[in-house]
Protein backbone atom coordinates (compact mmCIF):
# COMPACT_ATOMS: atom_id res chain seq x y z
CA UNK A 1 0.00 0.00 0.00
CA UNK A 2 3.15 2.16 1.04
CA UNK A 3 4.53 1.91 -2.39
CA UNK A 4 1.75 2.03 -4.34
CA UNK A 5 1.01 5.52 -2.61
CA UNK A 6 4.87 6.88 -3.44
CA UNK A 7 4.80 5.53 -6.61
CA UNK A 8 0.95 7.53 -7.10
CA UNK A 9 2.69 11.05 -5.20
CA UNK A 10 5.72 10.51 -7.90
CA UNK A 11 3.72 9.96 -10.97
CA UNK A 12 1.66 13.15 -9.64
CA UNK A 13 4.39 15.43 -9.56
CA UNK A 14 5.88 14.25 -12.81
CA UNK A 15 2.72 15.29 -14.39
CA UNK A 16 2.18 18.43 -12.42
CA UNK A 17 4.42 21.46 -13.88
CA UNK A 18 3.49 19.81 -17.87
CA UNK A 19 0.25 19.81 -16.98
CA UNK A 20 0.05 23.83 -15.66
CA UNK A 21 2.55 24.77 -18.33
CA UNK A 22 -0.25 23.11 -20.93
CA UNK A 23 -3.73 25.12 -19.00
CA UNK A 24 -1.47 27.87 -19.17
CA UNK A 25 -1.09 27.84 -22.82
CA UNK A 26 -4.43 26.74 -23.18
CA UNK A 27 -6.21 29.16 -20.98
CA UNK A 28 -3.77 32.26 -22.14
CA UNK A 29 -6.46 33.30 -24.60
CA UNK A 30 -8.86 33.97 -21.23
CA UNK A 31 -6.25 35.37 -19.08
CA UNK A 32 -7.53 38.23 -16.81
CA UNK A 33 -5.96 40.78 -14.52
CA UNK A 34 -7.54 40.78 -11.41
CA UNK A 35 -9.53 43.59 -11.17
CA UNK A 36 -7.71 44.38 -7.32
CA UNK A 37 -4.66 44.59 -9.84
CA UNK A 38 -3.47 41.42 -8.17
CA UNK A 39 -1.20 38.75 -10.49
CA UNK A 40 -2.78 37.95 -13.96
CA UNK A 41 -5.17 35.47 -13.31
CA UNK A 42 -6.65 32.50 -15.26
CA UNK A 43 -10.19 30.19 -15.10
CA UNK A 44 -9.79 27.57 -13.42
CA UNK A 45 -5.89 27.76 -12.14
CA UNK A 46 -5.97 31.70 -11.15
CA UNK A 47 -2.84 32.68 -10.59
CA UNK A 48 -0.82 29.33 -9.70
CA UNK A 49 1.13 29.86 -12.76
CA UNK A 50 2.81 33.38 -11.63
CA UNK A 51 2.44 31.96 -8.16
CA UNK A 52 5.27 29.34 -8.68
CA UNK A 53 7.36 30.64 -11.01
CA UNK A 54 8.08 33.41 -8.09
CA UNK A 55 7.84 31.01 -5.78
CA UNK A 56 11.90 32.22 -4.71
CA UNK A 57 10.82 36.03 -4.57
CA UNK A 58 7.34 35.74 -3.37
CA UNK A 59 8.03 38.80 -0.25
CA UNK A 60 9.06 41.19 -4.02
CA UNK A 61 6.32 39.30 -5.93
CA UNK A 62 3.55 40.40 -3.30
CA UNK A 63 5.40 43.89 -2.76
CA UNK A 64 5.05 45.19 -6.70
CA UNK A 65 1.81 44.06 -6.87
CA UNK A 66 0.68 46.04 -3.77
CA UNK A 67 2.95 48.85 -4.63
CA UNK A 68 0.93 48.89 -8.20
CA UNK A 69 -2.27 48.48 -6.64
CA UNK A 70 -4.36 52.36 -5.58
CA UNK A 71 -5.98 50.78 -2.59
CA UNK A 72 -2.51 48.76 -1.47
CA UNK A 73 -4.59 45.45 -2.00
CA UNK A 74 -4.69 42.84 -3.97
CA UNK A 75 -6.42 39.62 -4.20
CA UNK A 76 -4.69 36.18 -5.03
CA UNK A 77 -6.64 33.29 -6.33
CA UNK A 78 -5.09 30.10 -6.87
CA UNK A 79 -5.71 26.49 -7.28
CA UNK A 80 -5.05 24.48 -4.19
CA UNK A 81 -5.42 27.18 -1.58
CA UNK A 82 -8.06 29.58 -0.25
CA UNK A 83 -9.08 32.92 -1.57
CA UNK A 84 -6.53 35.25 -0.24
CA UNK A 85 -6.32 39.26 0.14
CA UNK A 86 -3.23 40.82 1.03
CA UNK A 87 -2.70 44.21 2.11
CA UNK A 88 -0.56 47.04 3.24
CA UNK A 89 -2.88 49.58 3.73
CA UNK A 90 -3.42 50.44 7.33
CA UNK A 91 -6.87 51.30 7.27
CA UNK A 92 -7.72 47.74 6.32
CA UNK A 93 -5.04 46.69 8.81
CA UNK A 94 -6.68 48.56 11.17
CA UNK A 95 -10.43 47.07 10.34
CA UNK A 96 -9.06 43.35 10.84
CA UNK A 97 -7.33 43.86 14.09
CA UNK A 98 -9.49 46.34 16.00
CA UNK A 99 -12.62 47.69 14.26
CA UNK A 100 -13.98 44.26 13.54
CA UNK A 101 -11.63 42.52 15.43
CA UNK A 102 -13.90 39.12 15.88
CA UNK A 103 -14.61 38.81 12.47
CA UNK A 104 -11.25 38.12 11.58
CA UNK A 105 -9.90 35.19 14.20
CA UNK A 106 -7.09 33.24 13.15
CA UNK A 107 -9.55 30.54 11.86
CA UNK A 108 -9.38 26.99 11.51
CA UNK A 109 -6.84 26.78 8.41
CA UNK A 110 -4.13 28.66 10.33
CA UNK A 111 -4.62 26.44 13.24
CA UNK A 112 -4.26 23.75 11.14
CA UNK A 113 -1.09 24.54 9.39
CA UNK A 114 0.95 25.61 13.52
CA UNK A 115 -0.95 22.88 15.09
CA UNK A 116 1.27 20.28 14.93
CA UNK A 117 3.86 22.34 16.55
CA UNK A 118 2.07 25.13 18.57
CA UNK A 119 -0.67 23.00 19.82
CA UNK A 120 -2.55 25.19 21.68
CA UNK A 121 -0.23 27.57 22.67
CA UNK A 122 -1.20 31.45 22.50
CA UNK A 123 -0.39 32.10 19.19
CA UNK A 124 -2.21 29.36 17.39
CA UNK A 125 -5.96 30.08 19.44
CA UNK A 126 -8.68 32.17 19.61
CA UNK A 127 -11.87 32.68 21.19
CA UNK A 128 -12.30 31.84 25.05
CA UNK A 129 -8.91 29.74 25.32
CA UNK A 130 -7.07 32.44 23.64
CA UNK A 131 -8.38 34.91 25.95
CA UNK A 132 -7.82 32.64 28.96
CA UNK A 133 -4.15 32.72 27.92
CA UNK A 134 -4.14 36.04 27.13
CA UNK A 135 -4.92 37.38 30.72
CA UNK A 136 -2.36 34.85 32.37
CA UNK A 137 0.13 35.94 30.00
CA UNK A 138 -0.35 39.80 30.56
CA UNK A 139 0.91 39.41 34.40
CA UNK A 140 4.44 38.81 33.05
CA UNK A 141 4.58 41.74 31.08
CA UNK A 142 4.15 44.33 34.36
CA UNK A 143 6.65 47.08 34.71
CA UNK A 144 7.60 44.81 37.65
CA UNK A 145 8.34 42.18 35.83
CA UNK A 146 10.21 44.12 33.00
CA UNK A 147 12.54 45.58 35.91
CA UNK A 148 13.11 42.25 37.03
CA UNK A 149 13.67 40.66 33.94
CA UNK A 150 16.24 43.75 33.24
CA UNK A 151 17.84 43.43 36.48
CA UNK A 152 18.60 39.22 36.83
CA UNK A 153 18.59 37.86 33.32
CA UNK A 154 19.89 40.50 31.03
CA UNK A 155 22.92 41.63 33.18
CA UNK A 156 23.54 37.57 33.78
CA UNK A 157 23.66 36.95 29.92
CA UNK A 158 25.22 39.53 28.94
CA UNK A 159 27.80 40.63 31.44
CA UNK A 160 28.53 36.94 32.48
CA UNK A 161 27.84 35.30 29.02
CA UNK A 162 27.96 37.53 25.70
CA UNK A 163 30.79 39.87 26.54
CA UNK A 164 33.43 38.08 27.60
CA UNK A 165 32.73 35.28 23.87
CA UNK A 166 32.76 38.69 22.19
CA UNK A 167 36.36 39.32 24.24
CA UNK A 168 37.83 36.16 23.36
CA UNK A 169 37.00 36.29 19.76
CA UNK A 170 38.14 39.78 19.34
CA UNK A 171 41.31 38.82 21.17
CA UNK A 172 41.52 35.96 18.43
CA UNK A 173 40.33 37.72 15.56
CA UNK A 174 37.75 35.01 14.86
CA UNK A 175 35.33 35.20 12.48
CA UNK A 176 31.84 34.14 14.22
CA UNK A 177 28.15 33.92 13.01
CA UNK A 178 26.83 36.94 15.09
CA UNK A 179 22.94 35.45 13.84
CA UNK A 180 24.02 32.51 15.73
CA UNK A 181 25.06 33.79 18.83
CA UNK A 182 22.58 36.17 19.12
CA UNK A 183 19.26 33.47 18.72
CA UNK A 184 21.63 31.70 21.40
CA UNK A 185 21.85 34.71 23.46
CA UNK A 186 17.78 35.07 23.06
CA UNK A 187 16.95 31.47 23.71
CA UNK A 188 19.17 31.69 27.00
CA UNK A 189 17.13 34.93 28.38
CA UNK A 190 13.73 33.43 26.99
CA UNK A 191 14.42 29.58 28.54
CA UNK A 192 15.25 31.74 32.05
CA UNK A 193 12.31 33.70 32.11
CA UNK A 194 9.93 31.36 30.71
CA UNK A 195 11.27 27.74 32.24
CA UNK A 196 13.85 28.68 34.99
CA UNK A 197 16.26 26.85 33.04
CA UNK A 198 19.41 27.70 30.86
CA UNK A 199 19.82 25.87 27.76
CA UNK A 200 22.18 27.00 25.70
CA UNK A 201 26.12 27.55 25.70
CA UNK A 202 27.37 30.92 23.92
CA UNK A 203 30.27 29.33 23.11
CA UNK A 204 29.97 28.99 19.35
CA UNK A 205 33.02 26.06 18.59
CA UNK A 206 29.94 24.32 20.57
CA UNK A 207 26.76 22.63 18.51
CA UNK A 208 23.49 24.30 19.46
CA UNK A 209 21.59 22.50 21.46
CA UNK A 210 18.67 19.69 20.55
CA UNK A 211 16.25 21.76 21.81
CA UNK A 212 17.01 24.54 19.93
CA UNK A 213 17.18 22.31 16.50
CA UNK A 214 14.14 20.96 17.11
CA UNK A 215 12.89 24.31 17.65
CA UNK A 216 14.48 25.50 14.02
CA UNK A 217 13.28 22.43 12.34
CA UNK A 218 9.98 22.08 13.63
CA UNK A 219 9.35 26.49 12.60
CA UNK A 220 10.86 26.04 9.11
CA UNK A 221 8.75 23.19 8.31
CA UNK A 222 5.45 24.67 9.63
CA UNK A 223 6.44 27.73 7.46
CA UNK A 224 6.97 25.55 4.36
CA UNK A 225 3.68 23.66 4.90
CA UNK A 226 2.05 28.35 4.74
CA UNK A 227 4.23 28.59 1.59
CA UNK A 228 3.34 25.53 -0.64
CA UNK A 229 1.97 26.10 -3.81
CA UNK A 230 -0.89 23.72 -2.90
CA UNK A 231 -1.68 22.63 0.60
CA UNK A 232 -2.83 19.09 -0.54
CA UNK A 233 0.56 17.89 -0.77
CA UNK A 234 1.79 18.25 2.87
CA UNK A 235 -1.48 16.68 3.97
CA UNK A 236 -0.89 13.76 2.30
CA UNK A 237 2.66 13.56 3.00
CA UNK A 238 1.50 14.13 6.85
CA UNK A 239 -0.91 11.34 5.90
CA UNK A 240 2.30 8.79 5.10
CA UNK A 241 4.34 9.94 7.70
CA UNK A 242 7.29 10.50 5.19
CA UNK A 243 9.93 13.34 3.84
CA UNK A 244 9.57 16.82 5.58
CA UNK A 245 6.01 15.81 8.06
CA UNK A 246 7.99 13.02 9.27
CA UNK A 247 11.11 15.02 9.68
CA UNK A 248 8.08 17.81 11.65
CA UNK A 249 6.52 15.33 13.55
CA UNK A 250 10.05 13.54 15.14
CA UNK A 251 10.98 17.28 16.32
CA UNK A 252 7.75 18.21 17.98
CA UNK A 253 7.92 15.12 19.61
CA UNK A 254 11.41 16.12 20.68
CA UNK A 255 9.98 18.78 21.93
CA UNK A 256 7.56 17.43 24.05
CA UNK A 257 9.47 15.47 25.61
CA UNK A 258 11.77 18.16 26.37
CA UNK A 259 9.12 20.42 27.56
CA UNK A 260 7.48 17.88 29.48
CA UNK A 261 10.66 16.45 31.33
CA UNK A 262 11.20 20.20 32.91
CA UNK A 263 7.46 20.28 33.45
CA UNK A 264 7.64 17.52 35.56
CA UNK A 265 10.24 18.51 37.40
CA UNK A 266 9.25 21.64 38.02
CA UNK A 267 5.89 19.87 39.67
CA UNK A 268 8.43 18.15 42.27
CA UNK A 269 10.22 20.95 42.91
CA UNK A 270 7.11 23.23 43.46
CA UNK A 271 5.33 20.03 46.16
CA UNK A 272 8.56 19.50 48.30
CA UNK A 273 9.35 23.15 48.21
CA UNK A 274 5.28 24.21 48.64
CA UNK A 275 3.14 26.85 46.89
CA UNK A 276 5.62 29.85 47.53
CA UNK A 277 7.46 28.94 44.88
CA UNK A 278 6.48 30.73 41.79
CA UNK A 279 9.38 32.92 40.01
CA UNK A 280 9.80 31.94 36.45
CA UNK A 281 6.46 31.50 34.64
CA UNK A 282 6.13 28.06 34.12
CA UNK A 283 6.31 28.01 38.05
CA UNK A 284 3.33 30.39 38.11
CA UNK A 285 1.36 28.45 35.03
CA UNK A 286 1.78 25.12 37.28
CA UNK A 287 0.56 26.61 41.11
CA UNK A 288 -2.57 28.29 39.11
CA UNK A 289 -3.58 25.22 37.92
CA UNK A 290 -3.10 24.63 34.13
CA UNK A 291 -2.81 21.60 32.56
CA UNK A 292 0.45 20.01 31.07
CA UNK A 293 -0.94 20.08 27.57
CA UNK A 294 -1.85 23.73 27.80
CA UNK A 295 1.37 24.86 29.92
CA UNK A 296 3.22 22.73 27.05
CA UNK A 297 2.10 24.82 24.31
CA UNK A 298 2.40 28.15 26.18
CA UNK A 299 6.17 27.64 26.91
CA UNK A 300 6.67 26.34 23.09
CA UNK A 301 4.71 29.33 21.73
CA UNK A 302 6.70 31.53 24.13
CA UNK A 303 10.09 30.77 23.67
CA UNK A 304 9.52 30.74 19.97
CA UNK A 305 8.31 34.28 20.00
CA UNK A 306 11.03 35.14 22.30
CA UNK A 307 14.03 33.78 20.59
CA UNK A 308 13.80 34.48 17.10
CA UNK A 309 12.06 37.89 17.01
CA UNK A 310 14.51 40.03 18.82
CA UNK A 311 17.62 38.13 17.68
CA UNK A 312 16.38 38.26 14.27
CA UNK A 313 16.03 41.98 14.72
CA UNK A 314 19.41 42.58 16.20
CA UNK A 315 21.38 40.73 13.36
CA UNK A 316 19.56 42.94 10.62
CA UNK A 317 20.23 46.13 12.61
CA UNK A 318 24.33 45.46 13.21
CA UNK A 319 24.48 44.43 9.23
CA UNK A 320 22.48 48.21 8.55
CA UNK A 321 24.70 49.80 11.07
CA UNK A 322 27.89 48.77 9.16
CA UNK A 323 26.65 50.09 6.06
CA UNK A 324 26.28 53.49 7.83
CA UNK A 325 29.20 54.15 9.59
CA UNK A 326 27.80 57.71 10.48
CA UNK A 327 24.70 56.37 11.61
CA UNK A 328 26.79 54.29 13.71
CA UNK A 329 29.04 56.65 15.44
CA UNK A 330 25.83 59.00 16.34
CA UNK A 331 24.18 55.49 18.19
CA UNK A 332 27.54 54.89 19.75
CA UNK A 333 28.15 58.65 21.25
CA UNK A 334 24.50 58.27 22.54
CA UNK A 335 24.84 55.12 24.82
CA UNK A 336 28.10 56.63 25.92
CA UNK A 337 26.60 59.34 26.81
CA UNK A 338 23.13 58.13 27.96
CA UNK A 339 24.38 55.10 30.32
CA UNK A 340 27.81 56.48 31.57
CA UNK A 341 29.58 53.65 33.50
CA UNK A 342 26.52 51.17 33.82
CA UNK A 343 23.13 50.27 32.21
CA UNK A 344 20.04 50.65 33.98
CA UNK A 345 16.67 50.19 33.09
CA UNK A 346 15.85 54.14 33.15
CA UNK A 347 18.62 55.43 31.48
CA UNK A 348 18.04 52.44 28.34
CA UNK A 349 14.78 54.12 28.26
CA UNK A 350 15.85 57.28 27.05
CA UNK A 351 18.61 55.61 24.13
CA UNK A 352 15.80 57.41 21.77
CA UNK A 353 18.34 57.00 18.26
CA UNK A 354 19.04 53.18 19.27
CA UNK A 355 15.41 52.52 19.58
CA UNK A 356 14.62 54.21 16.22
CA UNK A 357 17.42 52.75 14.82
CA UNK A 358 15.81 49.16 16.04
CA UNK A 359 12.50 50.77 14.35
CA UNK A 360 14.23 51.14 10.64
CA UNK A 361 15.76 47.99 10.86
CA UNK A 362 12.53 46.70 11.36
CA UNK A 363 10.55 48.29 9.11
CA UNK A 364 12.86 47.15 5.77
CA UNK A 365 13.46 43.76 7.46
CA UNK A 366 10.58 42.84 10.08
CA UNK A 367 11.03 39.50 12.11
CA UNK A 368 7.79 38.43 11.67
CA UNK A 369 6.80 39.13 7.75
CA UNK A 370 3.20 38.58 7.32
CA UNK A 371 -0.01 37.57 9.36
CA UNK A 372 -3.06 36.23 8.48
CA UNK A 373 -6.91 35.94 9.61
CA UNK A 374 -10.04 34.29 8.09
CA UNK A 375 -13.29 36.11 8.08
CA UNK A 376 -15.93 34.14 9.69
CA UNK A 377 -18.67 35.84 7.68
CA UNK A 378 -19.13 38.12 4.33
CA UNK A 379 -17.41 41.44 4.86
CA UNK A 380 -16.04 44.59 3.41
CA UNK A 381 -12.62 46.90 3.75
CA UNK A 382 -12.56 50.07 4.02
CA UNK A 383 -10.96 50.22 0.73
CA UNK A 384 -14.03 48.81 -0.45
CA UNK A 385 -12.33 45.33 -1.23
CA UNK A 386 -15.42 42.31 -0.91
CA UNK A 387 -14.35 39.70 1.37
CA UNK A 388 -16.02 36.39 1.72
CA UNK A 389 -16.58 34.08 4.37
CA UNK A 390 -13.83 32.23 4.90
CA UNK A 391 -11.26 34.41 2.62
CA UNK A 392 -7.25 34.29 3.86
CA UNK A 393 -6.79 37.89 4.77
CA UNK A 394 -3.18 38.53 5.45
CA UNK A 395 -1.51 41.85 6.81
CA UNK A 396 2.20 42.44 5.00
CA UNK A 397 4.71 44.21 7.23
CA UNK A 398 7.28 43.56 4.53
CA UNK A 399 5.70 44.94 2.07
CA UNK A 400 4.30 47.98 4.28
CA UNK A 401 7.80 49.00 4.65
CA UNK A 402 8.30 49.45 1.51
CA UNK A 403 4.92 51.15 0.33
CA UNK A 404 6.17 54.77 -1.16
CA UNK A 405 2.48 56.06 0.14
CA UNK A 406 3.59 55.51 3.65
CA UNK A 407 7.33 56.28 3.72
CA UNK A 408 8.18 58.67 0.75
CA UNK A 409 10.37 57.80 -2.03
CA UNK A 410 13.58 57.70 0.45
CA UNK A 411 11.81 54.39 2.21
CA UNK A 412 14.88 51.89 0.97
CA UNK A 413 17.05 53.65 2.36
CA UNK A 414 18.28 53.31 6.12
CA UNK A 415 17.22 56.61 7.68
CA UNK A 416 16.56 56.61 11.48
CA UNK A 417 15.42 60.33 11.78
CA UNK A 418 12.21 59.30 9.66
CA UNK A 419 10.83 58.28 13.31
CA UNK A 420 11.64 62.23 15.03
CA UNK A 421 9.78 65.10 15.13
CA UNK A 422 12.77 67.15 14.31
CA UNK A 423 16.44 67.28 14.09
CA UNK A 424 19.04 68.42 17.05
CA UNK A 425 19.60 67.79 20.68
CA UNK A 426 16.00 67.80 21.87
CA UNK A 427 14.46 65.97 19.28
CA UNK A 428 11.11 64.01 20.22
CA UNK A 429 10.26 60.64 18.64
CA UNK A 430 6.82 60.65 16.63
CA UNK A 431 3.98 58.01 17.99
CA UNK A 432 3.85 56.48 14.85
CA UNK A 433 0.33 54.30 14.09
CA UNK A 434 0.55 50.87 15.16
CA UNK A 435 -1.75 49.82 12.07
CA UNK A 436 1.03 51.65 9.88
CA UNK A 437 4.07 49.86 11.55
CA UNK A 438 1.82 46.34 12.56
CA UNK A 439 5.21 44.76 13.88
CA UNK A 440 4.19 44.07 17.47
CA UNK A 441 0.38 43.34 15.77
CA UNK A 442 -2.02 45.86 16.67
CA UNK A 443 -5.34 45.98 17.97
CA UNK A 444 -6.24 43.35 21.09
CA UNK A 445 -3.67 40.85 19.98
CA UNK A 446 -1.31 43.71 20.10
CA UNK A 447 2.50 41.76 21.63
CA UNK A 448 2.43 41.80 25.55
CA UNK A 449 6.26 41.72 25.19
CA UNK A 450 7.15 44.97 23.00
CA UNK A 451 8.21 47.39 25.92
CA UNK A 452 10.39 43.84 26.71
CA UNK A 453 11.69 43.25 23.45
CA UNK A 454 12.64 46.59 23.40
CA UNK A 455 14.56 46.80 26.90
CA UNK A 456 16.31 43.52 25.82
CA UNK A 457 16.95 45.03 22.03
CA UNK A 458 18.39 48.15 23.63
CA UNK A 459 20.73 46.05 26.38
CA UNK A 460 22.45 44.00 24.01
CA UNK A 461 23.03 46.34 21.32
CA UNK A 462 24.49 48.83 23.71
CA UNK A 463 26.34 46.37 25.70
CA UNK A 464 27.92 45.41 22.25
CA UNK A 465 28.17 49.08 20.48
CA UNK A 466 30.24 50.33 23.28
CA UNK A 467 32.60 47.84 23.49
CA UNK A 468 33.16 46.25 19.77
CA UNK A 469 33.19 46.99 16.25
CA UNK A 470 31.40 44.55 14.32
CA UNK A 471 31.97 44.38 10.76
CA UNK A 472 30.84 41.94 8.18
CA UNK A 473 33.15 39.39 6.75
CA UNK A 474 31.47 39.43 2.81
CA UNK A 475 30.55 42.85 1.02
CA UNK A 476 27.38 40.79 -0.65
CA UNK A 477 24.08 42.09 0.93
CA UNK A 478 22.26 39.26 3.21
CA UNK A 479 19.42 37.42 1.60
CA UNK A 480 16.19 37.90 3.58
CA UNK A 481 14.51 34.29 4.34
CA UNK A 482 10.75 34.60 5.53
CA UNK A 483 9.82 31.73 7.73
CA UNK A 484 7.39 31.90 10.90
CA UNK A 485 10.13 34.42 11.89
CA UNK A 486 12.69 35.98 9.21
CA UNK A 487 15.98 35.08 9.31
CA UNK A 488 19.47 36.07 7.48
CA UNK A 489 20.55 32.86 5.41
CA UNK A 490 23.51 31.39 5.93
CA UNK A 491 23.83 33.27 8.93
CA UNK A 492 25.75 36.43 9.34
CA UNK A 493 29.69 36.25 9.79
CA UNK A 494 31.22 39.15 10.98
CA UNK A 495 35.30 40.02 12.90
CA UNK A 496 34.67 41.60 16.26
CA UNK A 497 37.22 43.97 17.06
CA UNK A 498 37.35 45.93 20.58
CA UNK A 499 36.51 49.74 19.78
CA UNK A 500 38.88 52.53 20.76
CA UNK A 501 37.94 53.55 24.00
CA UNK A 502 38.49 57.61 23.37
CA UNK A 503 37.22 57.06 19.75
CA UNK A 504 33.18 58.16 20.02
CA UNK A 505 33.28 60.07 23.97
Amino acid sequence: MFLLTWQFLSFFFLIYMPLLYFLHSFLSKFRQVSGDHGPTTYPIIGCLISFYKNRSRLLDWYTQHLSESPTSTIVVDRLGARRTIVTANPENVEYMLKTNFNNFPKGKPFTDILGDFLGYGIFNVDGELWHTQRKLASREFTAKSLREFFMITLEEEVENGLLPVLESLAAREEVVDLQELLRRLAFNMICKVSLGTQRCSLDPSLPPPPLAEAFDMASDISARRAAAPLFVVWKIKRWLGIGSEKRLKDAVEELHQYVGEIIADREQMIEQRGENDGEDFLSRLLLAGHGEKVIRDMVISFIMAGRDTTSAAMTWLFWLLSCYPGIEEETVKETNFMLKSRLDYDSLKELKLLKACLCESMRLYPPVVWDSKHALVDDMLPDNTRVRAGDRVTYFPYGMGRMEALWGKDWREFRPDRWFHEAGKKRSMKKVCSFKFPIFQAGPRVCLGKEMAFIQMKYVVSSILRRFEIRPVSSDKPVYVPRLTAHMAGGFKVVVRKRTEDKYV
